[in-house]
């Protein structure tokens, strides 16, 4: 029976979430992006080979594979034509694989410069934000004046729309900001030039996975940012502008709750975060200065150092339960090879008091304390092994606990960072 299956994180984004749906695609028919924009940065290797996509899904270095991109996710049109471009180049076919919601909102040079004012004059309580226009994007989206992937082949409505909207934020950044406003015409030439680039793309794409279900394909939905990021339940303000969590699958696609039918969460074997905001267990000594270099732990966007830290079951439960997981996939256990100790956390500290809860604001999270579980490393290579029985003893002791304390089975566990490297003990599309 064919199956819809959506790939998310369940940590703060990094979780290798690309190369898992690239592997996944060999089951499924089509890749559909639901949210976020280019701020993601999905990394494959491919016998070797590295790719790093922001846009484009994942599925797109499959032959035959159908990629879309929906109405949850917000395009800069500059940084796709540069993606696609680069991908062409390597003999990947882009342009007749790829369709792109006429509904999906774009981002305008006006939101990235407002994105980058406002973080310049956050100073030391910047969000940590990638400055691409993101946030302003979805504002205008909330506040119905979104410029959308369809207005770009209308010249007047594009006009008329950009008019009324450039006004509104050329009168914050010019008044508010003291900097330069953007000038109306070039905008306007830039979005028609745009839109004559990439009008092959256009698409209804609800209608199209509504009409690939009708035929019985197996559709696979791919998240940007990991759920701990998610703008209602991560750690808020510090998180990105949309819903990362397997809900936004739905909104993001048109495609409803009951056609989804399995949820994969994407969890490293550690943590990791980019940017500001709360990480109880983040490490500052010599076990998360090995972590970052056994990991390679550096932004695919961004190129920013990543934080590390050891894995934080107390989240994870609570996001698996937010997204409704029906199996975990565990990745770069093979950075964890050359750690005698490995602790997990299992309860926070609060005020001296243990609990459980999961917290609703930064603030709360500023006061969390890690309690640890320590366990034996295995001090062994594991990179590229594709048997779970074949597993350390220590390394298959993680797996177990990170099942016992989140109810929630592994059903995959990455070794390494090729496509072949991994451990699949259930298939979502099986």
């Amino acid at each position: 029976m064919k199956k819809n299956a959506v790939v998310l994180g369940t940590q703060w984004g990094d979780e290798g979430k690309g190369k898992i749906v690239d592997l996944l695609t060999d089951r499924a028919d089509a890749v559909v992006r639901f949210q976020g924009g280019h701020n993601a940065g999905h990394t494959l290797i491919i016998n070797g080979h590295k790719t790093v996509l922001h846009l484009v899904p994942s599925g797109i270095l499959r032959e035959g594979v159908d990629c879309y991109i929906g109405n949850g996710v917000v395009v800069e049109p500059a940084a796709l034509l540069k993606e696609i471009t680069q991908l062409e180049a390597a003999g990947v076919d882009v342009k007749k694989r790829l369709k792109i919601s006429s509904a999906a909102p774009i981002i305008m040079p006006y939101h990235i410069v407002l994105d980058q004012l406002r973080e310049k004059a956050k100073g030391g309580k910047a969000i940590g934000t990638t400055g691409r226009g993101i946030g302003p994007a979805y504002e205008d989206k909330v506040a119905r004046r979104s410029i959308r992937f369809g207005d770009l082949f209308d010249p007047q409505r594009l006009k008329d729309k950009l008019t009324e909207t450039m006004a509104y934020h050329n009168f914050v950044i010019e008044h508010y900001f003291k900097h330069e406003a953007l000038d109306l015409e070039t905008v306007y030439q830039q979005a028609l030039d745009y839109g004559q680039q990439l009008q092959q793309m256009n698409a209804d794409v609800t209608a199209d996975l509504h009409a690939l279900q009708a035929q019985g394909k197996s559709i696979l939905l791919e998240g940007a940012q990991g759920s701990l990021l998610d703008v209602d339940h991560g750690t808020y303000p510090f998180v990105t502008s949309s819903n990362t969590t397997a809900g936004a699958a739905s909104s993001g696609t048109g495609l409803g709750v009951t056609d989804i039918d399995y949820v994969l969460g994407i969890t490293k074997a550690y943590t990791t975060r980019v940017g500001s905001g709360p990480f109880p267990t983040e490490l500052f000594d010599d076990d998360g200065a090995m972590m970052a270099k056994n990991g390679v732990e550096f932004g695919a966007t961004t190129g920013r150092p990543r934080r590390c830290g050891w894995l934080d079951l107390v989240s994870l439960k609570r996001i698996n339960q937010l997204n409704g997981v029906t199996g975990i996939c565990v990745t770069k256990l093979d950075v964890l090879d050359t750690f005698e100790t490995i602790k997990v956390c299992t309860a926070y500290k609060v005020d001296g008091q243990e609990t459980n809860t999961f917290p609703a604001s930064a603030e709360s999270w500023e006061k969390i304390e890690p309690v640890y579980q320590s366990m034996p490393g295995w001090m062994s290579e594991t990179r590229g092994m594709t048997d779970k029985n074949k597993l350390p003893t220590q390394a298959q002791a993680l797996i177990n606990v990170i099942e016992d304390y989140t109810g929630k089975p592994v059903h995959m566990i990455s070794t390494g960072p090729d496509r072949n490297e991994n451990i699949i003990i259930q298939n979502p599309f099986e």
